[in-house]
């Protein structure tokens, strides 16, 4: 199904947030409604880079749920496993679509957001930002993982449509530096991760009592 007239323009608002950002890579899930979200992005862009499509940032494989309504979904007793219970749960099979645990769908879209990351960063360097346009089971998935937060627990996780979240890894471990960012205002984030990246070295070390930001010079305070 495509982006209805809400959903492109909500498409090309992110886009133009996004504008002051150098963009690196625009990846996305193959259904048609991300590709249309990322071809907006682009667009916005104004010579960006190619769009590449990956697999594996696609929708939970979800077999005999597939096209089905919430209100009838929210009836199978299944549905409360995937509330509660979600590293449990396997889609029932069906004939003409494929079905999965929503662990190996996290699983598969984690591997390939480390993998992009790191194609990414050998191409651009460190401070490089990507785009990778999904859908909200997927982008929960991979926000628990950056944020350490097990499978169980995801649910707990909002993600809107055309929502902007950002996460830097390092070597250490992964800062998540947005969620579910829904505002209007264009940000730079190329600016903010090669701040983050010149302050720590690179080391994955957080600020310690939680960083103060900039002193007026732009150089950091240098105190907890």
């Amino acid at each position: 199904t495509g982006l209805d007239e809400t959903g492109l323009d909500q498409a090309r608002r992110v886009g133009a947030r996004l504008r002051g950002t150098g963009v690196a890579a625009v990846v996305t899930s193959p259904l048609q409604r991300c590709r249309e979200t990322a071809e907006e992005i682009l667009a916005a862009l104004e010579g960006g880079p190619p769009l590449e499509v990956e697999p594996d940032l696609g929708e939970a494989r979800y077999g005999a749920w597939t096209g089905r309504p919430l209100k009838e979904l929210a009836q199978d007793p299944l549905w409360r496993q995937v509330q509660d219970a979600p590293s449990t749960v396997t889609f029932p099979p069906h004939p003409e679509h494929e079905h999965e645990g929503m662990a190996q769908m996290a699983a598969r879209a984690v591997a390939a957001v480390r993998a992009w990351d790191r194609r990414v960063e050998e191409r651009h360097g460190p401070a490089s930002v990507w785009v990778a346009v999904s859908h909200g089971d997927v982008i929960k998935a991979v926000l628990a993982e950056a944020l350490a937060t097990p499978l169980d627990e995801f649910q707990r996780i909002v993600v809107d449509p055309a929502s902007v979240s950002l996460v830097h890894r390092t070597d250490r471990r992964p800062f998540v530096l947005r969620t579910n960012d829904t505002g209007s205002d264009p940000v730079d984030l190329s600016a903010l991760l090669a701040r983050l990246t010149a302050e720590d070295g690179g080391s994955g070390d957080a600020d310690v009592g939680g960083g103060a930001g900039t002193d007026r010079d732009g150089a950091p305070p240098g105190r907890p």
